[in-house]
């Protein structure tokens, strides 16, 4: 369906429609629709695989359906926020031309959160009018703007969580940027910095723990609050090798895990695990760099803004 037909009958009725599944595994039970920032395609799929919502943008990084129904999407070079009309009512370009921006969230006080890689890498908060109103330096330990990091997020400490690609590290940054914990992910175990176990997305799910992708390394591990593994994945267990370039990640109410394999040119491109390990739903079609899983089986995702 293209945007007249949202706009016509509704965001939420389009997504929780019980159509027939198109390039969501067919064996599965599992019914998902989602959001895409990837490569190929930027919008949403609903649970038959068909796109219901377009940004007509390409190559998007984060991005998210908000509470108000609005969608907060990050490019390389601006974020943008769409509204229900699909006009665009918040942007923010990146402030030097060689920068790249890597993440985009809204966050609990209305502002919203961007990574900017560059000369001077950086956290900055925006407040609804596109203003710079807090910033946050980073010490990525790399020059290399495109590898200093990308999905980062806001703790419910006031602190930041972010991954460090050439660093091999997650770095928890205070406010004023001084950094207050690191995890190193060059672990010896996987054949030190060599296996390029480079994190990606570093988010802090429900339990206290730390969900990571390894992005070229070709591993999501699960961390406590020391650092140390506690729960991982890697192509060793699978037929087929799913885990290509994993990127984004979500770990959803039931304990299931869903992965974004964006390195994948044919065959998985998003794939769920269960807590046991074993593949419970896949998605063929469109590449993704991160993802936002919104209902499942017709019903919203805990936690959504569908819910």
């Amino acid at each position: 369906m293209r945007m007249k037909s949202v706009l016509k009958v509704g965001l939420i009725s389009i997504l929780l429609m019980p159509l027939f599944l198109m390039a969501q595994n067919p064996s599965s039970t599992i019914r998902h629709s989602f959001f895409i920032a990837g490569p190929q395609f930027t919008g949403i799929i609903d649970e038959a695989g068909n796109v219901a919502w377009d940004a007509e943008k390409p190559s998007a990084r984060d991005g998210y359906v908000l509470k108000n129904g609005n969608i907060l999407i990050c490019w390389a070079d601006e974020v943008r926020e769409y509204n229900k009309k699909k006009e665009v009512i918040l942007k923010y370009k990146r402030s030097e031309e060689h920068m790249e921006l890597g993440t985009a969230v809204r966050l609990s006080n209305g502002n919203t959160m961007i990574t900017e890689s560059g000369t001077q890498p950086r956290i900055v908060e925006i407040n609804k009018k596109g203003e710079v109103v807090k910033s946050i330096p980073l010490q990525p330990e790399t020059e290399n703007v495109h590898m200093q990091t990308r999905m980062a997020r806001k703790l419910k400490n006031g602190n930041y969580l972010v991954p460090h690609l050439l660093a091999f590290a997650v770095k928890e940054y205070q406010p004023d940027g001084a950094i207050v914990k690191t995890f190193s992910t060059d672990y010896a175990a996987f054949g030190g910095r060599e296996a390029k176990t480079w994190p990606f997305t570093a988010i802090r799910i429900k339990n206290g723990n730390t969900l990571v992708t390894l992005t070229n390394g070709n591993r999501v591990v699960e961390l406590n609050a020391e650092g140390e593994i506690i729960w991982q994945i890697d192509n060793s267990i699978f037929d087929g090798n799913p885990l290509v370039d994993p990127c984004g990640a979500q770990r959803l109410p039931n304990g299931n895990t869903v992965i974004a394999s964006y390195g994948a040119q044919k065959g998985i491109k998003l794939f769920e695990v269960d807590k046991n390990k074993n593949i419970v739903w896949t998605y063929t079609d469109y590449r993704a760099h991160h993802f936002q899983i919104l209902t499942t089986n017709g019903k919203p995702v805990k936690g959504t803004p569908l819910k």
